[in-house]
């Protein structure tokens, strides 16, 4: 499967990494210490060394997105998986990659960052992409929901991934709408769901 998927892997990869040329490209123009982490609350509350600001983020994200890969190619019960389920694996790992970095370089160049609004949009976001392809995850060890009544029963796999679909959904769309809310019941919701 890692042959029929060879490709995909080096260009998600590469994607991941990407953020690391664009480091080296700013380098000059980056501050010595950047913002990289942000408190619940929003506000920053980590800072790093550019070097590792630069380094550190991509490498460790393309350290898991290996995992994440390996692991799912190697489950017996993936070998014919549904292909957008495996995208999902793919492409993961690359869009956090581009979007965390991105959040890094543009707060290092004095761009405003509304992380009260900005995570609850892209968790509401992923909830909706994972929801709309649940459904879709034909039984298996490594993708879905994993207890042991759904990795016992087919049936009880399908119907399960299909509630959970349509929730998670549900659940993507209300934590989008949360940013509209004061902050106290943002972090309510976003809790519940």
């Amino acid at each position: 499967m890692i042959k029929n998927n060879k490709w995909k892997l080096i260009i998600s990869s590469a994607i991941i990494l990407f953020p690391i040329l664009v480091g080296l490209i700013l380098w000059n123009s980056l501050p010595e210490t950047l913002t990289t982490h942000w408190g619940a609350d929003g506000n920053a509350d980590g800072w790093s060394s550019k070097a590792f600001a630069v380094f550190a983020p991509p490498l460790f994200i393309l350290v898991m997105h290996w995992i994440c890969v390996l692991v799912t190619i190697a489950d017996p019960k993936n070998k014919n998986q549904n292909k957008n389920a495996i995208g999902i694996v793919f492409w993961i790992c690359p869009i956090i990659s581009l979007f965390a970095n991105g959040i890094v370089y543009g707060t290092a160049f004095g761009m405003e960052f509304s992380m009260k609004l900005f995570m609850p949009a892209l968790f509401g976001v992923m909830f909706i992409v994972l929801g709309k392809y649940l459904p879709k995850f034909k039984q298996n060890y490594t993708l879905g929901i994993k207890v042991p009544w759904t990795l016992a029963n087919e049936e009880n796999w399908n119907k399960t991934h299909r509630l959970s679909g349509k929730l998670w959904v549900i659940g993507g769309s209300i934590l989008m709408s949360s940013i509209f809310f004061r902050e106290d019941i943002m972090h309510i919701i976003l809790g519940v769901v």
